[in-house]
């Protein structure tokens, strides 16, 4: 069994409760627009991190993380990029790669709003966490917590970090 996080869209900020939801998985996946190297420099700090980067990642966060991750973990086949496009509806990079690759789980960030679904159309689980910063317009900052087990994902569970303009103490 392989415990994982995910998050995206922290934007530069990071809210140091993931840690303490984080603190039993073994890796980490960052969907892009990631902001900032002390952000994964943190994160790396604290667990293993595969990342990407997104459309307002600078060059330095550009140069250490690709635009798309393809791993392997159990047997499932992952592809982590920024942006995908909507469910059935991929842009052509995304679509390209998905019938090259066959990806098992899709991981994707940008639009900030979380979904966790079944491709009606590929079949495979397309996982985006929404957004775990305070910029953007989604009202709640969100990540994922899940296992993958026996090949396949287990006890999804979406957590909520707090409303976006509501900053922890």
């Amino acid at each position: 069994m392989t415990r994982i996080g995910i998050l995206s869209d922290t934007h530069g900020f990071l809210d140091e409760a993931i840690f303490d939801y984080f603190k039993d998985v073994d890796m980490i996946w960052h969907a892009g627009d990631i902001g900032t190297n002390e952000l994964t420099d943190k994160l790396k700090a604290f667990k293993p991190l595969i990342a990407v980067h997104g459309n307002i990642d600078g060059h330095e966060l550009r140069a250490e993380f690709p635009q798309d991750q393809l791993i392997k973990v159990e047997n499932c086949k992952i592809l982590i990029t920024h942006i995908a496009g909507a469910v059935g509806k991929y842009n052509a990079h995304v679509q390209s790669l998905m019938s090259r690759e066959r990806p098992d789980i899709l991981v994707c960030g940008h639009s900030h709003i979380v979904k966790v679904m079944k491709d009606p159309k590929y079949g495979f689980l397309h996982i985006n966490p929404g957004a775990a910063g305070v910029h953007g317009f989604h009202k709640v900052r969100t990540i994922i917590r899940f296992s993958i087990e026996d090949n396949k994902p287990q006890k999804m569970e979406l957590i909520e970090l707090g409303e976006r303009g509501k900053l922890p103490n």
